[in-house]
């Protein structure tokens, strides 16, 4: 229960802190955004080397550790794209991207250098992070081949379904979550193991967080319509917040 405790707390202190520059200052809350949204995938592409026991109570599965996080990549990107639009979330896309081309460079650097003879944990290091040319192929691929596509599907439901929050969020992180899972798996590991049993377990688990974390784009999008109708007279303030309720 304790990995849900943590999973709420920053899930919620991210949602806030991200809503709260974008209202008080909106001038640098592409920037806020486009941060938390790094910093995610980033720690995804890190905590994915530890395979676990993903426990629904009825049924269990392996997989990657970041399932618990990835998903909320998939909403960082929705919240750009809701605050700033499609072209600015395009552009937080590549700014991503290229922070993750740095980070394996900079663990490829690092992996270069010979450790100090005192130093204990070589092969642990080497284990977690000795780099797998495939496989940082296909997270690079499935990233930019999914998150672009999040970012289409997103805009267009938003531009045809205007009210419909739930629709554009939870359409576009499953299409982007599903085919994520199919797309790096297959690269990643084909010919080595049974893929079909990973790309399940990925989809499922994926597909579930990114449900469960649905509310807080919602509350994320609820913050800001109180900022776009701040500005209104209290009467019509008031007849407005009685329709949106």
């Amino acid at each position: 229960m304790i990995v849900w405790l943590y999973w709420i707390i920053s899930l919620t202190i991210v949602t806030y802190a991200s809503s709260y520059i974008v209202k008080k200052y909106e001038n640098y809350g592409f920037a806020a955004l486009t941060a938390f949204y790094t910093i995610y995938l980033g720690a995804s592409q890190i905590i994915a080397s530890r395979i676990i026991n993903f426990d629904l109570g009825f049924y269990q599965f392996f997989a990657p550790a970041a399932v618990f996080i990835y998903p909320f990549v998939a909403q960082a990107i929705d919240m750009i794209n809701e605050a700033y639009g499609k072209a600015k979330a395009h552009l937080a896309i590549f700014i991503a991207f290229i922070t993750q081309v740095l980070l394996i460079t900079f663990i490829a650097m690092v992996n270069s250098l010979s450790p100090a003879p005192f130093f204990q944990f070589e092969e642990a290091w080497q284990n977690l992070f000795g780099l797998s040319v495939r496989i940082t192929l296909a997270s690079w691929i499935a990233f930019l081949i999914c998150q672009n596509l999040d970012a289409h599907v997103f805009a267009f439901l938003k531009k045809k379904y205007e009210k419909r929050v739930v629709l554009r969020s939870l359409t576009s992180d499953v299409l982007d979550l599903t085919l994520d899972s199919i797309i790096f798996v297959t690269i990643a590991f084909y010919g080595e193991y049974a893929i079909l049993p990973l790309i399940i377990g990925q989809i499922i688990s994926k597909n579930i967080i990114g449900f469960l974390d649905t509310p807080w784009f919602v509350w994320y999008k609820k913050m800001l319509t109180w900022k776009e109708i701040s500005f209104m007279p209290k009467g019509l303030l008031q007849r407005t917040k009685e329709k949106l309720e």
